[in-house]
């Protein structure tokens, strides 16, 4: 099975579909990749790459990546971030063609995070190669840009929504990450199957020794540590874990600690100092590899989003990395999320944007023997371990691909 993989984000950014295109190769598919130039998330290019430059490189045992130009994010600007967006549509549908000239492909494999945008190219190339289309859909579009707050205009968002059903309607195969993602997907897919394929778990989260060389997060010993690791943005719900902290500060034991950026990290800075909370930390970003060491010496792993039909929808791609971790889980979230943690008897659940909920959450985990606690952190890697193994997840995903591909 020759599978060309089409991301706008790959290694050395790091990204779940850098694993995913590894165990791809382990399970026997001959992966090639299509990708821009790594930028994220600091917004500039990654020293030692070009962002007006194109060519190939090796990644892992016998992959080959082809990079073409693109604009760089920048620092938050939303004009910069639609240039990065539609220059390495550009340059993927101009001169993805001329990088990929000779090479024959069964299947082109999108990794569908937002923008869902970046699969034009990847239908231009289906007909150059004649390969069969897989779209691995990661977010619903046009509905994300409305919730995050990207785009408000309902006439743009119903132009994005006609481009979206124009790229799944000629896909052969849609995945979706969560099974909440079926029925809307469904009604804009036309007669294109939709078929619900979970994100793996990070493989170094079954090996705790990767993050043995990698900087340590400092935690508070003897503390009970609720450790939340991932982008601080708008979607987080971040209100309601300052105001969480607020009423848990007389519990000098607990800390909450943020680990990571984001566009919301700032405010989070300002807002803890303004009620000068000596309990939430937030030592910044730190390498991947650092995160199975930090997962393992958590009391506790704290995943929450806001309060949005959407988001309801959405299995946090984080969520079966935190059950890989084997630590009690609570997850301020509704929905598909909430499900998860219930059903694997990871840990505790409570609604999104519920403040007093997440307090008591936290002190119920804290206040359970911790024979208890340890039974949650086990069922969670369980339930991993049936649900979200990534190499079983990499032979289903190619079993996918091939069965597109024979309906050729």
């Amino acid at each position: 099975m020759r599978v060309l993989v089409v991301s706008q984000h790959f290694w050395p950014e790091s990204f779940r579909i850098n694993d995913v295109v590894v165990d791809l190769t382990r399970v026997g598919c001959e992966v090639e990749v299509l990708t821009g130039q790594p930028n994220y998330p600091e917004g500039s290019v990654f020293p030692g790459y070009k962002a007006l430059s194109m060519g190939r490189q090796a990644y892992g045992s016998g992959i080959t990546v082809h990079r073409v130009p693109l604009a760089a994010r920048g620092p938050g600007s939303a004009v910069r971030l639609a240039a990065n967006y539609l220059s390495f549509i550009f340059s993927a549908s101009i001169l993805g063609p001329w990088l990929l000239r000779g090479r024959r492909f069964d299947a082109v494999f999108v990794y569908g995070t937002s923008p869902i945008l970046q699969a034009i190219p990847a239908v231009l190339l289906k007909l150059l190669k004649r390969a069969r289309l897989v779209i691995w859909v990661q977010d619903l579009w046009p509905e994300s840009l409305e919730v995050t707050g990207f785009v408000r205009n309902r006439r743009l968002l119903g132009a994005v929504a006609a481009v979206v059903r124009w790229i799944y309607r000629r896909a052969d195969l849609l995945l979706v990450q969560s099974e909440a993602f079926i029925p809307p997907v469904s009604a804009m897919a036309g007669g294109t199957r939709v078929v619900y394929h979970p994100n793996p778990g990070e493989a170094m989260q079954e090996h705790g020794a990767a993050g043995d060389a990698a900087p340590r997060v400092p935690l508070d010993e003897g503390a009970f540590n609720v450790v939340f690791a991932g982008n601080l943005g708008t979607v987080q719900a971040l209100e309601t874990v300052v105001e969480a902290a607020d009423r848990l500060r007389e519990h000098p034991d607990i800390r909450i600690v943020l680990v990571g950026g984001g566009s919301r990290a700032e405010w989070v800075q300002q807002e803890v100092s303004r009620r000068r909370l000596t309990n939430v930390q937030l030592p910044g970003k730190y390498p991947s590899a650092s995160m199975p060491d930090l997962m393992r010496r958590a009391s506790a792993l704290l995943v929450t989003l806001s309060r949005q039909p959407i988001l309801a929808q959405t299995v946090p791609s984080k969520l079966q990395t935190y059950l890989a971790g084997g630590t009690p889980i609570i997850a301020s979230l509704d929905g598909e999320g909430a499900r998860v943690v219930v059903e694997a008897g990871a840990g505790l659940a409570c609604p999104a944007e519920d403040a007093g909920a997440l307090a008591s959450a936290i002190l119920r985990l804290r206040d359970m023997p911790a024979e208890e606690r340890a039974r949650l952190g086990t069922a969670g890697r369980q339930f991993f371990a049936r649900h979200y193994e990534p190499l079983a997840l990499a032979e289903r995903l190619a079993a996918w691909m091939r069965t597109a591909a024979s309906r050729g």
